[in-house]
């Protein structure tokens, strides 16, 4: 039968499951990777788990994103870190050498392989023909310890790409057209498959720019095909040994199918505060930019910078507009300074920071208040910036460019610096030196721990009924920092759940905290695409941790319905939404959960006397976990 690139891949690593969409599938995964924001999380569950050494081929510890290292908890995080990796056979990158998917695309990545990471844009390694996915910690644990990833199997959507981007127009501008057309919940249970005679002419980073934000999709990945292109770049980063060729079969079947003509792409802007938010640059011109953030890990390498480069030489920054750049690793930093383009962008007046993610989450770098910043990162989520009211534009390197030296949106039309296209060098420097290499024996290292790491409690089993108040009644697309906010005083207490649950829904509601603790126990009720952004566990950990029992929504985005099922949570959608409006906070639901079972639905009986119909789509294995009180009783129980 012919199969299209993520039906190959799947199917050579399926332990488990029916390959039709909708089905489950179990699939062996070659490779994982953690951030610090969540890895410490992870590990302690790892460390639950009771192995001595991980058992896939490849994982990597990255420390990117708590880098602002104010009092003791960072440091101690990234200490406890690096003694994990050391003891139980992970890699571990240092603070300060770069963000994840830059470095993993550039050292580790591997067409045809499987790759979980605790970190929604994981899936930037389909750049390079990898099929990789975001998940929760708790999944990126049990993958270290050999368990197979179970998720449901999904569509496989057609992007065919023709013709070639010109002028002003960039792999950015790819992907923000896509979300535009299709919005944030458009890929919801699909992989974004891309191929066509387009695709050759895009280099890998490039293409990383698109399979990473189509994590804002809601898609499950998004992979480009192995091909002359990949090769080129893993020789560049010395890895050449690491290609393989990989392609759809001619005449693959697919379930859905998307014509893009790169040559018609313009320089596109999503507004705030939603990645779909789409419109054209020209429509913005006149607005007024008092910052520019340039990197993160959608556009931070080498040929992102250079067209920055360009357009920077011989200006200088507007004197109402701050430059922000981080560069996506150190390799990238060298190489910008090995070919003189670094020069250009300090002499503008251009900020150096951290080769890290800093201001994408929060992590430094916020706008004034009110203030519209320009950014080349993949969301603009309200207060996402670290500043609330901050107005934040996803744009390309080359727009965020010309709003630095212009100080202000401008029409594409009135650009005259001249961009070349995107390109390497012809040699790249490793940096693979500055990773640490696990000893073969881990057996004598000493895990160190800071009084900030507070290991997890265990969490009880699911009864038979529940009657729970709602707690907060939350609307559409509830993104994960309204859940669980980022920054970084925050952000510092990803180890310490009781701590960090103190700040649940915080920037939505200051009341929910206490109204959760006065309760006990109770639900959260919400509209479309609840749990959208990034793949922080937190946002379902500390919920759970509160006694939130249940999720009811009018629908889930895919890895945060993943995390509570992993915590125990149990998500049920409305089976009409219309009931979700008479719905009010402090309302008491009672929920006869005797009947759950695949393909059921369950009724709930409001304090007013209403019925309400609850369905959800968990297949058997999910409500196993669910009933065990989430993922690590069920393995435990399992190994009993």
């Amino acid at each position: 039968m012919k199969q299209n690139l993520t039906q190959k891949i799947i199917a050579a690593h399926l332990v488990d499951g029916n390959m039709t969409p909708g089905g489950e599938v179990a699939i062996k995964i070659d490779q994982t990777l953690t951030q610090d924001a969540t890895g410490t999380m992870a590990y302690l569950q790892w460390e639950a788990i009771g192995l001595p050494r991980v058992k896939t081929e490849l994982s990597v510890s990255y420390v990117d994103h708590n880098t602002l290292q104010m009092g003791f908890r960072n440091p101690d995080d990234h200490r406890f870190l690096r003694s994990i990796a050391a003891k139980y056979g992970i890699i571990f990158s240092p603070p300060g050498t770069g963000i994840c998917h830059q470095l993993h695309l550039e050292n580790f990545a591997v067409p045809g392989k499987t790759l979980i990471g605790s970190d929604s844009h994981t899936p930037t390694a389909g750049g390079i023909g990898s099929l990789a996915m975001g998940a929760g910690g708790l999944s990126v644990a049990l993958a270290m310890a050999g368990e197979p990833y179970s998720i449901t199997m999904p569509k496989v959507f057609k992007i065919w790409l023709i013709g070639k981007l010109s002028g002003y127009a960039s792999a950015k501008d790819v992907i923000l057209h896509l979300l535009g057309l299709l919005s944030v919940k458009g890929g919801v249970g699909a992989v974004m498959e891309y191929c066509g005679p387009g695709v050759a002419t895009l280099s890998v980073p490039e293409r990383a720019t698109i399979t990473n934000m189509g994590a804002e999709l809601g898609a499950t990945t998004s992979i480009f095909p192995s091909d002359g292109q990949t090769r080129d770049f893993l020789k560049l980063m010395g890895r050449e040994q690491d290609f393989t060729p990989l392609a759809a079969d001619e005449d693959a079947r697919y379930d859905h199918e998307l014509i893009i003509d790169l040559s018609s792409i313009i320089p596109l802007a999503a507004q705030p505060h939603m990645p779909d938010r789409v419109v054209p640059v020209a429509e913005l011109d006149g607005l007024t930019v008092d910052q520019v953030a340039i990197g993160s890990c959608t556009n931070s390498s080498f040929s992102d910078l250079q067209s920055v480069a360009q357009i920077l030489k011989g200006e200088h920054l507007a004197p109402n507009t701050d430059l922000l750049l981080s560069p996506g690793s150190k390799q990238v930093l060298k190489m910008l300074m090995r070919e003189g383009l670094l020069d250009p962008i300090l002499d503008a007046g251009g900020r150096l920071m951290e080769c890290t993610c800093g201001p994408c989450i929060g992590m430094g770098g916020s706008p004034n208040s009110g203030g519209v910043s320009a950014r080349t990162f993949n969301r603009n989520f309200e207060g996402r910036s670290g500043t609330q009211d901050g107005q934040i534009y996803l744009v390309s390197p080359i727009t965020a460019a010309f709003c630095a030296v212009n100080g202000k949106f401008t029409n594409p039309d009135s650009w005259t610096k001249s961009v070349s296209a995107p390109s390497l060098p012809q040699k790249a420097p490793s940096i693979r030196n500055l990773f640490a290499y696990p000893p073969a024996d881990g057996s004598q290292v000493k895990i160190l721990r800071g009084p900030n790491i507070v290991a997890l409690s265990p969490f009880s089993r699911l009864p038979k009924s529940l009657e729970l108040p709602v707690l907060i009644k939350v609307g559409d697309n509830i993104t994960t920092d309204h859940i669980m906010p980022a920054g970084a005083a925050i952000t510092a207490l990803r180890s310490n759940i009781p701590a960090i649950s103190k700040h649940v829904f915080e920037r939505v509601d200051q009341d929910f905290v206490a109204r959760a603790e006065q309760a006990g126990q109770g639900l959260i009720l919400g509209g479309e695409n609840y749990g959208q952004g990034s793949s922080r566990e937190h946002a379902a950990l500390a919920p759970r941790h509160l006694g939130v029992r249940v999720v009811v929504a009018k629908s889930f985005a895919r890895i945060h319905k993943a995390n509570l099922i992993n915590f125990g949570i149990l998500p049920l959608i409305l089976d009409n939404p219309a009931d979700y409006e008479p719905l009010a906070e402090g309302e008491i639901l009672k929920i006869d959960l005797m009947d759950l079972a695949p393909d059921t639905s369950l009724e709930a009986t409001t304090s007013r006397g209403t019925k309400l119909k609850l369905f959800h789509d968990l297949t058997g294995g999910e409500i196993a976990i669910i009933k065990a009180g989430g993922l690590l009783n069920y393995v435990n129980d399992r190994q009993k």
